[in-house]
């Protein structure tokens, strides 16, 4: 599949997840399965997603379903169908779902769209980046006091950067780095799944933003069970500022 293929096979599912999520009646959006942290409407979103994907000649590692679709491919996509479920549940207008192909090199393309606002943050390694059709770039801020930070919670140093915001997707606070909305992103611990996270570092690489686990992990990965700290930083300067603040 091409990169074309790849991103209208992604916009396809997005949409579908999107209509099933609309189909669930706002008093029953945090309802909860039995499974630690997940919600119901978690499940709705991904048999949605898996509708559209397995038709594709792929595999998918997905959050909820773990590897499902085509074990022999060549393409496995990574799929988060909700990232930001409690914000969802909550009508918090900051919740996405997540998509990102990945071959034998690593993240290929990616799509991460905020599900309430319609907003899409697409990329194709060595291509770019784009916002809804638009090419972004990430920030120029070099300096830690001139910044302004998403966090996952409060990481193990907090240094004194300008502002900072935690937002309840990693996904899209990452994206949020590489249009440049945010100048960097730090998360608290080694806790985010490549479902979380590898549109976004695609889109964040893509934009000219550093990103890396703070221990040198790789995360070009889709281990089921693999977990990273991510830094971002919009330039070399404060990406390394950060690091300091994830304590690496």
């Amino acid at each position: 599949m091409t990169p074309d293929d790849l991103l209208d096979l992604f916009e396809r599912t997005a949409e579908a997840v999107r209509l099933a999520v609309g189909r669930i009646p706002p008093d029953e959006l945090r309802a909860r399965t039995d499974r630690p942290g997940q919600y119901a409407l978690d499940l709705v979103a991904d048999a949605a997603a898996l509708e559209v994907l397995t038709k594709a000649p792929v595999a998918v590692m997905s959050e909820e379903s773990a590897l499902t679709g085509r074990h022999d491919a060549g393409i496995t996509v990574v799929l988060d169908p909700v990232d930001g479920s409690t914000n969802c549940s909550r009508g918090l207008p900051y919740w996405a779902t997540s998509l990102c192909a990945m071959d034998r090199e690593g993240a290929s393309a990616g799509l991460v769209v905020n599900q309430a606002t319609g907003c899409a943050i697409t990329s194709v390694r060595g291509k770019g980046a784009w916002r809804d059709g638009r090419p972004i770039h990430a920030s120029s801020v070099r300096r830690l006091e001139d910044a302004v930070i998403a966090i996952s919670s409060l990481p193990p140093r907090v240094l004194p950067w300008r502002q900072f915001r935690a937002m309840g997707s990693a996904a899209l606070a990452l994206c949020d780095v590489a249009t440049g909305a945010f100048d960097g992103y730090v998360d608290a611990g080694r806790y985010h799944a490549p479902w979380d996270y590898l549109a976004g570092v695609l889109a964040c690489r893509e934009a000219g933003a550093q990103v890396q686990d703070a221990h040198r992990m790789p995360l070009d990965v889709f281990e089921f069970d693999a977990r990273r700290q991510l830094v971002a930083g919009s330039t070399d300067d404060l990406f390394r500022a950060l690091l300091n603040s994830a304590g690496a």
